[in-house]
Formats: structure tokens, C-alpha cells, sequence
């Protein structure tokens, strides 16, 4: 056989295989026999090892998963994975479209894309080779599960002839399709194995698997749908949509371009019903700015771009029975009533439980003990109850009250004026608050202390090991009796006392976040520790010092107020001061080149030639300039690119605030 046909007859193979892994896993419609499958793969595999320079990297035998995984190394992504701004209903979209247009004229197009309901998962590649696979994480950093991706078919390891940039990123969404689902529930289910609620948890419990073996058994399937790279490469998201299909990856056929927001409109409308025929599970539509240099110029909050939104589509209802309601206490002490429900299927889980949300809820929905409630869930969200069917009420249905003291520990309790939920204000006494608080500061947000987890904390404070947080740095005193409890050996120890002391490194902000002090999030704690710079500037700043500073406003000084007023607060800080944990800031210093700009303010806004956004900030910041966030008459320059926006620039011309080039910029400096 000559080399040329050898090469025909391998890719070929390839081809038919992967064709059929895709009909028998996707589809769920095999067209051929297992043994017969097993017999090709196996022929496909003694061809490759005699003509290695004829192996396709996107060879179904390279798809069978590695080496075990013990431990998923976490990875920062170059280009944090924001989540979207969502909505439900047809004006919010309407209104984001005006936002839009204000901000950037009438000029722009945006892309439609089906939301998917799976994971999200980024792609780094090098040189057309695929270098890692990252879960979203928390937005900032993820898992590494590259191991576990390989195995999926339609993802290349290797771009061939692919005009691909040395460097770039993908994301997408790993997802199983409902015909592969159903069957492997039910294997699970004749094996007497727990079945799984909804392809969803599927696809997310099969990658994050640590035999990537085990990974390669299961069906999983990707789409892709954005490109993230150093520089730009293309002008639209369309354009780099349409390179990502020929570069081999999987890209929806129903993305499309519109033109206007009745377009969109029309795109959210037909796919309402239509999604019901896809083979896969996908819960809205995300509209997106085309134009690369439009987002650039449109921005991000802290938490999502303001370039696009996902419309998501409203969630099936299922009537069911109230049969009773009961009470959680939060580790804020904020008590939620939660109504159990008899058992019914609803988008494809079965429900027991729905949130109430507040005294409010139940006084709304004027609940009775026995009613039959309409019942909604959408996607992730918790089921809630939407309103009660009257008509069914039984004779002497018993009306829900809401209780007056705490069910955990019977404190009377409180509700603040303007708020809408009860709390318990017994935070050093009441158990669910101190585990909750406890849980809170142990969590990956906050000290991310390894080898201690919420069931643990939970154990701890049911045997008196743990009462307080503080208590959490004395457990190194007490191995002895750590080593009583059941499933929890010498290493497992080991491993949690190293990790309680490396907690000792964590800045100041994430201990401050750790102390679960009420409406004081992750941004809102690293903005008091670089203001105050340590805690005791924050436990003896007023109300007035404390809505001074960038975003704080008046509920949350308040809130901080009122837990500095406590004693046993201060004497747990104390304690944890004591045990070494940071308490003051550090914070990045800019070394300056120049005062050249001292005292001087700028706005950059729109797209620049030779510089990034970022470079321009830090060229101004680095010769004693500073960088405002909005155009006021404190302003001195606004620097300006090409698309900036509309509304920005009528601002400026009305406050007479000289316009700067990035040339002119740079002029100043010499």
C-alpha cells in the first residue's frame, strides 16, 4: 500500500468513527455494533503506531482520557469570565437597547446567540495547539480540567491550517444532549446509582471528575462562542465567530446578525417554542454589541459587560400542595419561611421545597396550610410559589403564621424600618448563625482555608470544638480529639491545620470579607480596607468618613457602625489579631516617572491606535495624573479615540473640557 493511500485510508477511519461516537452518544442512534466499533478503534490504533506521521490529533483513540487527577490546580484567567446581566420580560430589553444608543448612536448591530444550559469552560490555545482547559470558577479563576476536556469529540486538540493567532482564548459551554442524558440515567438507575436531576448537573459532575477515563465513557458535546485575544484580529464578533467555525470549532448554526431590536425580538420569539425540538437544553437568548471596538467603548460594571444582556425565557409551573411551612436562620440571623410541598416533577426535577422569601410572601399570597399553590422554577433558580388557587381551598385551611421569635434559638424577632425581612439578633448564641459565619469565613471567597469544609465546620460546633471563629486557630491544640472523629485521619488533619495557617496570609480585605459583617460583599470590602488601610481606622471611622468613601453608602456605614458596637465583635477581632491575621492593607504603590501631570484630572474614553485603555491609565497615573470615572466640571481632559461615545462627548463640549488626543497626551509629557 503506498504511503498516499495509507494516509487516505487512516482519515477515513477517523471520520467514520467519529461520526459514529456521534451518533451513538449525541444521538443516541447507533449505527453500528459495540464490538464492531471497538474492532475499527483498535485497527485505527495499530495503523497510527506503525505511521505516527499519519496520526490525526483529533483521532477518536486519543479520546479515552489520561492519568487519574488527585487535585485540580487552579489557574487565573487572563480575561476574567463575567456573568451577564438577565432579564424576563421584553421592555428591559427594549430599554438596554435605548442605554445602548445613547451611549454609542444609532450605528451598531448586534449578534443573537441560543444561552445554553451547561457549563461554562475556557480554552486556551498556543500555537494552534490546545494548552488548557479552565472552569469559570469564580469569574477570576477556575479549575484546570484540560485532562477531562480532551476526551470530549468535538473539541481539536490541534488546529490544522488554521490562520489562527499565536495566543488566543475561546469560551464556551460543555454541555450533554437530553437522548445521551436519559440513557445514562437509566444505567444509573438499573446499577441502583443515584440518577441525576437534569443534563445540566450531568455534564458539570462528568468534568469535574478526577479519572478522565471515567470522563471519556460519557457523552459530552461543546459550543463555542467567543474569542478573547491580545490584539485585535477582527473588527466584529460575527467576523471572529465565522473564524472559529473554520478553524474547527463547534459554533451554532442558529447564531445570527440583526440589525435592530425587533430583529432580536423577533429571534427571542421564534425560539420560545422552537428550543423545545433541540436536542440539547437551553434556558434564553444573549444579544451582543457587534462591533469589538462599540464594547470597548460601552464597558463593564463590576459584574458584567454593558454590551450585552441574556433574554431568559420564563420557566414552567406546575400546580402542587402546601402541605406545611418552616423557618431558616442565615448566618445574618435574616429568617426565610420555606413551604414543603408535595412532590411533584417540575422541568425535570422533582420539588419539595420553594422559597417564601419574607413575612411579605406569605402575607401576599395569604397562604393556608393545605392550599394548592402554582409552583415555578426556571433553570437554576429555587422553585417559588406564584400565587394559590382559591377556588381549591378546603373549609378551615389553617392560615400560615409567620413567627415572632427566633425557631433556632427563641430570641425575639426584630425587623429594621424599610426592610422587608425578620432577624434573629442573637448572632453569638443562636447555632445556625454561628455555623453560617463560621462557614462563610472558611469559604474560597473569603480565607479559603483548604482541608476545612462546610460538613466539617458543621461537626466541629455540634462536639464544642468550635464556638467562634477565632476558635477555628486553636484546633492546632487540639489534634487529640480531632483524631475521635469517624473519616477523619492523621493526613486530613495535617491538611486542614496547614491550611488554617496559610490562612494567616490572606490580605486584609478578605479577612474583612470573612467577618460576614451585613451588606459588606467581596468589592465593598476592598474598597473600606484601601480607604481606611487598617481595621481599627475602620472601627473608629464615623458615619460621615464612612460614605465619604467610593461606593458606600449610608445602610452599609450604618451596618458596620452596628457591628463595631458590639463587644464580643472586637474581642473576636482581638483574638484573630493575636493569632497573626492581616489586618491592615497593602496596598500597590505607583512609582512616578514624572510630576508632570500632578493635579491634573482625565477621562479616556473611545478606541486608540498605539496605546490600550490601560496604557493610557497608566502612563497618567505614573506622572502624578488621576483617572476620574465620569466627565464633571472637576475635570481638566477628556482624552479621546475613535467611537467614543455620544453622550460623553456632548457632555464635555457642554462643560467646555478640552479634548485630548493620545498624541496630545503624550506631548504634555515633554
Amino acid at each position: 500500500m503506498s504511503q498516499s493511500s495509507i494516509q487516505d485510508t487512516m482519515d477515513a477511519m477517523v471520520k467514520e468513527l467519529n461520526q459514529h461516537s456521534y451518533n451513538y452518544y449525541v444521538l443516541a442512534m447507533p449505527t453500528i455494533a459495540d464490538y464492531e466499533f471497538d474492532k475499527k478503534l483498535e485497527e485505527l490504533s495499530k495503523l497510527e503506531k506503525a505511521h505516527p506521521e499519519f496520526a490525526d490529533p483529533d483521532s477518536p483513540t486519543l479520546k479515552v482520557g489520561g492519568d487519574i487527577t488527585k487535585n485540580f490546580v487552579t489557574v487565573k484567567h487572563k480575561w476574567p469570565m463575567l456573568s451577564l446581566g438577565n432579564t424576563y420580560n421584553e421592555q428591559d430589553l427594549r430599554d438596554f437597547d435605548e442605554r445602548i444608543k445613547k451611549s454609542i448612536g444609532e450605528n451598531f448591530s448586534y449578534v443573537c446567540e441560543l444561552k445554553f444550559d451547561g457549563l461554562s469552560i475556557s480554552l486556551n490555545y498556543e500555537n494552534n495547539n490546545l494548552l488548557r482547559a479552565v472552569t469559570r470558577g469564580d469569574g477570576s479563576k477556575g479549575d484546570d480540567v484540560t485532562s477531562n476536556v480532551k476526551t470530549i469529540s468535538n473539541i481539536p486538540h490541534h488546529l490544522k491550517k488554521a490562520a489562527a493567532p499565536p495566543l488566543f482564548e475561546i469560551r464556551g459551554e460543555i454541555l450533554m444532549h437530553r437522548a445521551a442524558f436519559e440513557r445514562l440515567n437509566r444505567e444509573r438507575e438499573e446499577l441502583g446509582e443515584v440518577t441525576y436531576a437534569n443534563p445540566r448537573n450531568f455534564a458539570s459532575g462528568t468534568i469535574k471528575m478526577q479519572d478522565p477515563k471515567e470522563v471519556a465513557k460519557r457523552p459530552l458535546d461543546a459550543f463555542f462562542y467567543s474569542l478573547n485575544t491580545e490584539k485585535e484580529y477582527f473588527k466584529t464578533h460575527w467576523d471572529s465567530l465565522q473564524a472559529l467555525k473554520t478553524w474547527g470549532f463547534h459554533v451554532s448554526e442558529h447564531t445570527k446578525l440583526t440589525s435592530g431590536i425587533e430583529e432580536v425580538l423577533e429571534f427571542i420569539h421564534y425560539w420560545e417554542q422552537e428550543r423545545f425540538k433541540l436536542t440539547y437544553d437551553i434556558d434564553g437568548i444573549v444579544i451582543k454589541v457587534n462591533s469589538f471596538a462599540q464594547q470597548q467603548e460601552l464597558g463593564f460594571t463590576a459584574k458584567s459587560p454593558r454590551w450585552a444582556i441574556s433574554y431568559k425565557y420564563k420557566a414552567a409551573e406546575v400546580e402542587t400542595i402546601l402541605e406545611r411551612v418552616s423557618y431558616q436562620v442565615g448566618r445574618t440571623g435574616a429568617v426565610t419561611p420555606v413551604a414543603n410541598l408535595k412532590p411533584v416533577l417540575l422541568a425535570g426535577t422533582t420539588v419539595k421545597r420553594a422559597t417564601l422569601h419574607n413575612a411579605n410572601e406569605i402575607e401576599r399570597l395569604d397562604l393556608h396550610v393545605g392550599d394548592s399553590v402554582l409552583v415555578e422554577k426556571g433553570g437554576e433558580i429555587i422553585p417559588k410559589i406564584m400565587n394559590v388557587n382559591l377556588d381549591k381551598r378546603q373549609p378551615g385551611a389553617q392560615p400560615v403564621i409567620y413567627p415572632t421569635h427566633c425557631p433556632e434559638c427563641g430570641t425575639m424577632l426584630i425587623r429594621k424600618e424599610g426592610e422587608v425581612a425578620y432577624y434573629c439578633p442573637n448572632d453569638e448564641a443562636c447555632p445556625p448563625q454561628i455555623v453560617g459565619k463560621m462557614q462563610h469565613f472558611i469559604s474560597r471567597k473569603a480565607m479559603n482555608i483548604d482541608g476545612l469544609g462546610d460538613e466539617t465546620i458543621e461537626s466541629f460546633y455540634q462536639r464544642a470544638l468550635v464556638k467562634h471563629i477565632s476558635d477555628i486557630y486553636l484546633l492546632k491544640d487540639k489534634a487529640e480529639e480531632l483524631k475521635n472523629i469517624e473519616r477523619f485521619g492523621e493526613r486530613s488533619i495535617d491538611n486542614m491545620l496547614k491550611g488554617i495557617e496559610l490562612s494567616k496570609q490572606m490580605p486584609f480585605e478578605k479577612v474583612l470579607f470573612g467577618l460576614g459583617i451585613r451588606y459588606v460583599g467581596e468589592t465593598v470590602a476592598r474598597k473600606l480596607a484601601f480607604a481606611t488601610k487598617n481595621i481599627d481606622n475602620l472601627i473608629a471611622a464615623s458615619l460621615e468618613e464612612l460614605t465619604a468613601i467610593d461606593e458606600i453608602g449610608q445602610r452599609i456605614a450604618e451596618s458596620i457602625i452596628e457591628y463595631f458596637s458590639y463587644p464580643a465583635h472586637i474581642e473576636q477581632i482581638n483574638l484573630l489579631k493575636s493569632y497573626g491575621l492581616q489586618f491592615e492593607a497593602i496596598n500597590t504603590v505607583i512609582t512616578l516617572q514624572s510630576d508632570k501631570l500632578t493635579g491634573k484630572t482625565f477621562v479616556i474614553s473611545g478606541v486608540f491606535e498605539n496605546h490600550s485603555r490601560d496604557e493610557l491609565k497608566e502612563i497618567i497615573e505614573s506622572n502624578g495624573g488621576k483617572i476620574l470615572s465620569s466627565i464633571s466640571a472637576k475635570l481638566n481632559y477628556l482624552v479621546a479615540g475613535d467611537n467614543m461615545g455620544p453622550s460623553k462627548l456632548e457632555k464635555a463640549q457642554k462643560l467646555n473640557i478640552p479634548l485630548i488626543s493620545e498624541e496630545d497626551l503624550l506631548e504634555l509629557l515633554k
